[in-house]
């Protein structure tokens, strides 16, 4: 009778979450302490993981954050999706805001750091560039998708972009102090303004809610 070989499973899985708790102290460490304060030995620790299991993952730093970035990047998009795929569909104003919140949050803080050291690092430039390109474009197409656009349109491809543009500079306002308020009352009058643009789209969420019967 032989015995059987030991699962690599539960090694697998065990790995699988010594790599993603990398990835989130990485962010962590990147918005809260920035690219300076971001080393390897920093991230295992606050990862509650060993040096050497942390460069087991990821041989340098440079690696380590691309990859948390990457990752934060694409849990952010899967949650947008998902609030694609509720039942209600969104307003433009509950779009615009979710947007907000995106450039808001820590992980657009620290893509932010990565992107000041990558501006003067032409090795560290080389791998964001291409993730930077992956983010904006699943960006643009989810924001799209979630107002329902037709970009054919004159203007309409110029004005998603504009909005992408402003939540990243409503984002950066945010850095220093809390910049909520002021936020709020501009991504509301932006989704009026967006409306309007958007009204030229049949298929958008404002032409839709503008032929819907007037209640009796």
């Amino acid at each position: 009778m032989t015995s059987r070989a030991p699962s690599r499973e539960p090694q697998q899985d065990r790995s699988r979450a010594t790599r993603r708790r990398l990835l989130e102290a990485a962010i962590d460490c990147l918005a809260s302490v920035g690219w300076a304060g971001t080393t390897v030995a920093v991230v295992a620790e606050r990862a509650g993981v060993s040096r050497g299991a942390a460069q087991h993952h990821f041989r340098t730093r440079e690696e380590l954050v691309t990859a948390a970035v990457e990752y934060g990047a694409e849990i952010r998009m899967r949650d947008m999706r998902a609030r694609l795929n509720a039942d209600s569909p969104l307003t433009t104003l509950e779009v615009v805001t979710m947007l907000g919140d995106l450039y808001t949050s820590p992980l657009f803080r620290a893509a932010l750091q990565l992107w000041v050291a990558a501006s003067s690092d032409p090795q560290l430039r080389a791998q964001v560039l291409p993730l930077e390109a992956r983010v904006g474009r699943e960006a643009h197409r989810l924001t799209v998708e979630a107002l329902n656009a037709d970009e054919s349109i004159p203007g309409v491809r110029e004005t998603i972009q504009a909005t992408l543009d402003l939540v990243r500079g409503l984002g950066l306002a945010d850095l220093l102090t809390d910049d909520s308020a002021r936020r709020t009352r501009l991504l509301a009058q932006w989704a009026t303004t967006l409306d309007a643009v958007l009204a030229r789209s049949p298929g958008s969420i404002t032409a839709l809610q503008r032929s819907e019967p007037e209640p009796h």
